[in-house]
């Protein structure tokens, strides 16, 4: 459960630049939103396994 927080405030904290992305064209704010987004990926990669562990476990 811990993981899924911090995605939760992974998500919220790219918000901001998310909106100067798209909204004013600002590159750099596009390339801290890629990056966020990658951190995203790994992270929910992380959840998968942990879930899946979980319920092996279980068996």
């Amino acid at each position: 459960m811990e993981n899924y927080i911090k995605l939760k405030e992974l998500v919220a904290s790219i918000e901001a630049d998310a909106e100067k992305f798209f909204n004013n064209g600002n590159s750099a704010a596009g390339t801290r939103v890629r990056k966020g987004l990658q951190d995203i990926k790994t992270l929910s990669q992380e959840i998968r396994n942990e879930i899946t562990s979980k319920k092996n476990e279980a068996k």
